[in-house]
């Protein structure tokens, strides 16, 4: 009889599960057009990546998907919070524009030179994002000292100044958006829905396992000239954010090599990229399938309305799947938000797309190796990483 009654139960246990699942499914499709704080989320949301699209071409910006990339990730609950979030995003950028514009000149001939100056500014950085009070700033040191040294790789012939300049406008375009929308949220809706606040970050001792984790990021990042000069692979500088980005998981969470944690990031990444990509190719389908066209802008633009309203959803679900939202939102504007809506060229958001998927196949080997060399790998048993959504 006990073997009998296996299958059964195994059958109701399944149709349980799926039950539990459909209810939460259920439960989140109501809760997008249920008013609430969550919803005046995903509107602030959405106003700020289009007024960031706005600023992005009145200030010059050259990669306007980046500014709104800036004008979505700045957005919290409440001005005061939203305004040193963007603050803290520009002191970053700017810091590491600075840094790169000192630096580049005198290692830019060298692979050897340019990869050790780019691994140890991205552990360094890291290091200080993991540990340290002010760690979105950190973190735009880093990438933002990359994505400056690769734009110059991959365009030798041309000043280093535009591109630290497009950087710094990109960024003050998006944090500018989004704190003039988050203000008068905060004046309209927020008074009746107020949002929820993340609590303020702790600094961290000295943590040898955390500067282990940020040492394999740095290695991971230091191949990146050397695949640009063999390969010459476009857009390299968005491997770079893809490393660093999933390399950014709480201190607490690294565990031995930081090889559980930093993979579940990985494949949240990559489902939601992948998400991403297939949303967008609708989109594209409908705006250029009978050729480039002036009236592709409003389909690209209602694509990215709709796209930013998703991601932001998945991602205040707080769910184990909140991290794929942000991922989603990131591929869904560099695909529908091009530099010039006249004269749009879908081929930099297909290279954009490939060159995060080359980040995951750089850093992967690194994460394998460490992950079987390092002394006492083998995690406890059921040690749960925390998530985090900071890029």
């Amino acid at each position: 009889m006990a073997g009998d009654s296996a299958p059964i139960w195994r059958a109701g246990a399944a149709a349980g599960a799926l039950r539990a699942g459909g209810a939460r499914l259920a439960a989140g499709v109501r809760s997008f057009v249920t008013p609430g704080h969550r919803m005046v989320d995903e509107l602030e949301c959405v106003a700020s990546v289009l007024l960031a699209i706005v600023f992005g071409h009145l200030t010059g910006a050259h990669n306007i998907s980046w500014a709104a990339f800036s004008g979505y990730m700045v957005m919290r609950g409440h001005v005061s919070a939203s305004f040193v979030r963007g603050l803290l995003r520009i002191a970053g950028t700017g810091l590491g524009a600075a840094l790169a514009l000192a630096v580049t000149p005198h290692v830019l001939a060298s692979p050897l030179l340019a990869g050790a100056a780019m691994g140890l500014v991205g552990a360094v950085s890291l290091y200080a994002a993991l540990t340290g009070r002010h760690s979105y700033a950190w973190l735009f040191v880093g990438l933002t000292f990359a994505m400056v040294m690769l734009d110059k790789l991959e365009h030798p012939h041309l000043a280093l100044w535009p591109f630290v300049h497009t950087r710094v406008i990109e960024v003050i375009a998006g944090t500018g958006a989004c704190v003039l929308v988050s203000a008068v949220s905060t004046l309209t809706l927020r008074r009746r829905w107020p949002g929820v606040l993340p609590p303020p970050a702790q600094r961290l001792g000295w943590r040898p396992d955390v500067a282990r984790h940020c040492a394999l990021a740095g290695v991971a990042v230091s191949v990146l000239p050397w695949l640009h000069q063999a390969a010459g692979v476009p857009q390299l500088a968005q491997a770079a954010v893809t490393i660093m980005a999933v390399m950014m998981v709480p201190a607490g969470g690294i565990g031995d090599s930081g090889f559980w944690p930093v993979n579940r990031r990985i494949l949240l990444r990559a489902a939601g990229c992948l998400a991403g990509v297939a949303m967008s190719a609708g989109f594209l389908l409908l705006a250029y399938g009978g050729g480039f066209s002036a009236g592709a802008a409003p389909i690209l633009i209602a694509g990215t309305i709709l796209g930013v309203a998703i991601g932001r959803h998945i991602e205040n679900g707080q769910g184990s799947i909140a991290y794929g939202g942000l991922q989603f939102t990131l591929v869904v504007l560099v695909a529908l938000v091009p530099d010039s809506y006249a004269h749009a060229d879908l081929a930099p958001a297909v290279h954009r797309l490939i060159s995060i998927f080359v980040g995951f196949a750089i850093l992967e080997p690194v994460l394998l190796g460490w992950h079987f060399l390092a002394p006492g790998r083998r995690r406890k048993a059921g040690e749960q990483a925390a998530e985090s959504t900071d890029i």
